[in-house]
């Protein structure tokens, strides 16, 4: 059985036990070995939760349980609904755009707000690009608290 398969058959349970309808599941390999779930629903704030805790939930157990199935395989699951989490991806690479600005214009380090690990490495992979070049970021707190501050090199 293919692996997308497996997932889809793994979501539609866990789905069925949290008595949460959806009308449509799709998966794609994105990445070598990264899957990307999308989960469409009547009710996506249910499935999305506080500030995206459900999806993360979701995608935590999807993972464990997948990775049991699947022998010990290395891959990465990234669950989204109603593209929730694309559209907050694309909101925080906007803002990091715009600090960038501000940092060349102030010639001052600026912050961002604390942010998941996931969206702290696109950050600092969209801060490598090509244009990017006299922008440094990094790191800094701990836990939930973790946020990036982009300066000039």
């Amino acid at each position: 059985m293919e692996t997308e398969e497996i997932l889809k058959e793994m979501l539609e349970q866990i789905l069925i036990k949290l008595e949460v309808e959806y009308s449509d599941i799709q998966i794609t390999e994105d990445e070598k070995n990264t899957y990307e779930v999308n989960i469409t629903s009547d009710n996506p704030s249910l499935l999305i939760g506080y500030h995206g805790d459900n999806i993360q939930a979701i995608q935590h157990l999807l993972k464990t349980l997948a990775w049991k199935k699947c022998g010990g395989q290395d891959f990465n699951i990234l669950v989204d609904v109603e593209n929730y989490r694309k559209r907050q991806e694309e909101n925080v690479l906007g803002l990091a755009e715009r600090k960038v600005d501000m940092a060349r214009k102030t010639r001052r380090p600026q912050n961002l707000p604390p942010m998941s690990p996931y969206f702290r490495r696109k950050v600092h992979m969209l801060c490598m690009n090509p244009g990017f070049e006299d922008i440094e970021t990094f790191s800094e707190g701990k836990g939930d608290h973790r946020f990036i501050i982009i300066s000039l090199k």
